[in-house]
């Protein structure tokens, strides 16, 4: 169906709706039961055997599978049995933390879902994209994704941006009359809007007549195919210290069974043995357990109110040294209440608060009725026809549709016995120029009942006296002079000192046939009407996550197109504006080069008066300074600065899709304090994942050690093929994965951000491991040692000693592992997950011991009571012992 060139009224009856009401929810229902949802087809996920299968590719595990064929081909039943099984197992573990990990990028795909407007019975209403169906009626504007083909009904200064679509960078102008014509192309098609493109301008409504894979987007699908698994650049530096690790432990096994065979061990049993350690040495687990480490911290995040878009953001928050951020609604509550009305040199204050129309005005301390005030009534009426916010009633509470500025004259209008509705009976608005933050104005041209037309404007004050040429003043139209523009800016300070953000509000009268034909013609020769003042108060949380940020190290900088004097005032009050910091306006920014940025910025804690493309320059001024920079934004113009910073962060509610869509953390609150709560957070994930990295090669290295050891000193073998296998299964899995969710350390914002070229074993970690690993292996074949020279001849008692003992080392160790202090630094019960763990993995090591079916399969026989004295008391020391060692530094 070449929808372009039907007219308007003729696609209504094509795709069988009704534009004035849009379509049931009967018929929607209908319709989404036939057609089915507006969503691409996916690549076909994983078959999940296939998934379990794939569990087994690992090299060293192959070599494993072969040894126990060996095995069973000897006769050896019971041991490949057993190894068998423990691979089994080890297999289901893998599989179920990659289910995990899908599971939550499945949900974040969920929760970061577009929405769009759509009339439903007769409402606007706000559903997911998902659910829109052919012969919906939808709104969209500037900032929007397209969610579905739709032709266009009606425009105002709309543009598109079709590059996904025709690779044409620059945005297409749309239109709403037919196109005729042969083989028109998509870039060609004005009137048309098209799935996956992005409004870059303007406002418009709109017919859906193509969804999900029926879409000219739909027909190239494998263009939007992009969900392939983000590997992170921690994931990396691991794999890369994966096959470092293979190759040590591949050659220190080689050494090994070289050794064992030297000193007339058969070479069957020490090839088992041999391949056995390597797969304990070799951490398999680790990139599985950073996946749903990273999947879970995502997922604490989400409930956090914060959703991770690109998996790299959770490590790169740790790094985080400076926090640039939007005032409006992100350190405000984004609920706007006009205060007070100026207007021809007197000043009228307003009572309530939020969005309940209840309140009253005040001259001094005398109630007023704004009707009886020609410019006060005119000031609220133009600035209620100039918007295109709603306040609706839910039961007893009102709630805003729209931009929280706009609200708040709406809602100043509707105390004043004002609607939209007695307007819309009043007057007519022939066109509309959309609200730019480059004009930094909103326009409309509307016709009154006696049928005089006029231009209203409303935006920034400053911007509006420079195009008026007039003002109202005592009741009549006077020319701005001199000293009446001193007298409006002096207003503008005054409410500005008192925190408030202040709209003007200006028109201009047309002629009965004038024509306008674009906003610079609308907006200049403007006669000034007034002020309206307005307070988004600060949220209470925000102060306390202003000053945790700083006990981090981390400097708070406020962005706004506010003011200066009201971004001081509410900086000031956050705490963000110290003693001697600088503010610098946009004007200012406007005309450094970002070098002349660089030298200055240091100081500087208030943007002032900034447009959304300043902030590419605060950006790159920051980075160079050396900073990782946290950005934050909502608008279309704010996606170049938040692709630009190491973190950026849109707005979840009044954010648009494109810098959401630029980002790598979108905020579902619009809150400050989520900043602070995403960043803790991505300190504890990078900590734990140093933890587990800490713990699990300690004990490969102390594995290692005990077998190396033993084979130089011409031991017999302290453990047995299945029993290496068995700890790497009970003490390296279970308690690895619980350190992953460890809490955050009472300290963990009262240090310096993370330099991001850290490496993984910075901050002494490579010596933890080594000398951890050193004492475990000694320790367990100091136990060893010790029970085979009293019973020479119960090799099998000695080697059970040796296997408790190395399980409970790293079990104690393990608590170790949880700060870089000491055991004692921490208390164990905190993470109750890790100590059933431990517990399990105990209970778990005296079935094997103790339990006589297993016995024989584990080589195990019951140890004496005496004897675990002797396990427990080794198994301490080196946990206990280094942690004495270090207090005794510190005091020293």
């Amino acid at each position: 169906m070449k929808w372009y060139e039907l007219r308007t009224e003729d696609v209504e009856k094509q795709v069988n709706t009704n534009y004035e009401k849009g379509l049931t929810t009967k018929e929607v229902k209908k319709r989404l039961e036939q057609f089915g949802f507006n969503e691409l087809k996916e690549a076909e996920k994983p078959n999940m055997f296939l998934l379990f299968l794939a569990q087994f590719k690992d090299f060293m595990v192959l070599v494993l599978l072969a040894a126990t064929l060996i095995s069973g081909l000897l006769g050896e039943y019971i041991d490949a049995i057993a190894i068998i099984a423990i691979i089994i197992i080890n297999g289901f573990l893998g599989f179920f933390q990659e289910r995990k990990a899908e599971k939550s990028l499945d949900a974040l795909k969920e929760l970061s879902a577009p929405q769009v407007m759509v009339k439903r019975d007769g409402s606007w209403v706000k559903i997911a994209s998902s659910e829109l169906v052919v012969g919906d009626v939808v709104k969209f504007a500037s900032g929007d994704r397209i969610s579905a083909d739709i032709r266009i009904l009606n425009s105002s200064s709309l543009e598109i941006e079709e590059s996904a679509l025709t690779g044409e960078s620059l945005p297409v102008q749309k239109k709403t009359n037919s196109i005729s014509g042969q083989d028109v192309g998509i870039g060609d098609q004005e009137n048309m809007a098209f799935m996956g493109t992005m409004v870059t301008r303007g406002s418009g409504v709109g017919v859906v007549v193509a969804t999900g894979m029926n879409t000219a987007m739909g027909q190239i699908a494998d263009l939007l195919q992009s969900a392939e698994t983000m590997i992170t650049p921690l994931q990396r530096k691991l794999e890369q210290l994966g096959k470092i690790l293979i190759t040590v432990a591949l050659i220190l096994t080689a050494i090994v069974v070289l050794l064992g065979v030297l000193q007339g061990h058969d070479v069957y049993s020490m090839f088992l043995a041999g391949v056995s350690l390597a797969v304990a040495a070799i951490p398999e687990g680790l990139p599985a357990i950073v996946t749903v480490a990273l999947s879970l911290g995502v997922q604490r995040m989400i409930k956090n109110n914060a959703i991770v878009r690109k998996l790299p953001a959770v490590e790169t928050l740790g790094c985080a040294s400076v926090i640039c951020s939007d005032k409006t609604g992100t350190m405000t509550q984004n609920k706007m209440t006009v205060t007070h009305l100026w207007s021809g040199g007197k000043t009228w204050t307003v009572s309530g608060t939020g969005y309940e129309p209840d309140g009253r005005f005040y001259e001094g301390e005398d109630i007023i009725q704004p009707k009886d005030v020609k410019s006060l009534h005119q000031l609220l009426t133009f600035g209620l026809l100039c918007n295109n916010a709603d306040i609706r009633q839910k039961k007893k509470d009102f709630a805003l549709d729209g931009d929280p500025t706009e609200g708040a004259l709406v809602v100043s209008a509707m105390k004043a016995g004002l609607t939209r509705t007695l307007l819309q009976e009043q007057f007519v608005i022939e066109k509309e120029f959309p609200f730019d933050s480059n004009r930094k104005m909103m326009s409309v041209i509307v016709r009154d009942p006696n049928g005089k037309r006029f231009v209203v404007t409303k935006g920034a004050p400053d911007v509006l006296i420079q195009n008026s040429e007039s003002i109202l003043w005592d009741h009549k139209q006077q020319f701005l002079s001199t000293r009446l523009k001193d007298e409006v800016e002096g207003a503008i300070e005054e409410l500005g000192a008192q925190a408030l953000r202040t709209i003007a509000v200006a028109f201009k009268a047309l002629g009965p046939s004038e024509t306008v034909y674009n906003e610079i013609d609308a907006e200049k020769n403007l006669i000034f009407i007034g002020l309206q003042g307005m307070i988004d108060p600060p949220r209470p949380e925000v102060k306390l996550a202003v000053k945790e940020c700083k006990e981090a190290g981390i400097r708070t900088v406020m962005i706004t197109g506010d003011h200066i004097i009201t971004a001081k005032a509410i900086a000031t009050q956050l705490g963000i504006l110290p003693l001697g910091g600088k503010v610098v306006e946009g004007k200012e920014l406007a005309n450094m080069s970002v070098e002349e940025l660089e030298d200055i910025v240091e100081d500087v804690y208030v943007f002032a008066r900034v447009s959304p493309e300043h902030k590419l320059k605060i950006v790159k001024a920051l980075q160079n300074n050396g900073h990782i920079v946290a950005m934050t934004g909502d608008g279309v113009n704010d996606a170049p600065a938040i692709k630009a910073s190491d973190i950026g962060i849109a707005m979840g509610i009044t954010g648009t899709d494109v810098a959401k869509e630029a980002s790598s953390l979108v905020l579902l609150d619009d809150n400050f304090a989520t900043i602070k709560a995403a960043i803790k957070e991505g300190r504890n994930i990078y900590e734990n994942i140093r933890k587990f990295i800490r713990y699990l090669l300690a004990s490969n290295v102390g594995e290692i050690l005990v077998m190396l050891f033993a084979m130089l000193l011409a031991l017999p073998l302290p453990l047995v093929p299945i029993q290496i296998l068995w700890v790497n299964l009970v003490t390296d899995g279970l308690p690895a994965m619980a350190l992953g969710l460890d809490q955050a350390e009472g300290d963990v914002m009262k240090r310096a951000p993370r330099n991001p070229r850290e490496g993984v074993f910075a901050r002494g970690l490579a010596w933890k491991i080594v000398s951890r690993g050193f004492l475990i292996g000694g320790v367990t074949l100091a136990a060893f040692m010790i029970v085979y020279s009293n019973q020479p001849d119960n090799l099998m008692y000695a080697q059970t000693v040796a296997f408790a003992t190395l399980v409970m080392a790293q079990l104690i160790h393990v608590f170790d592992c949880r700060s870089d202090r000491s055991i004692f630094h921490r208390n164990p019960f905190e993470n109750m997950y890790l100590v059933f763990a431990v517990i399990s993995s105990i209970i778990l090591m005296l079935i094997v011991i103790y339990y006589p079916p297993l016995q024989p399969v584990f080589h195990t026989t019951d140890i004496m009571l005496r004897d675990w004295l002797l396990i427990l008391g080794l198994s301490a020391i080196p946990t206990f012992l280094l942690a004495g060692s270090m207090l005794f530094r510190r005091r020293a």
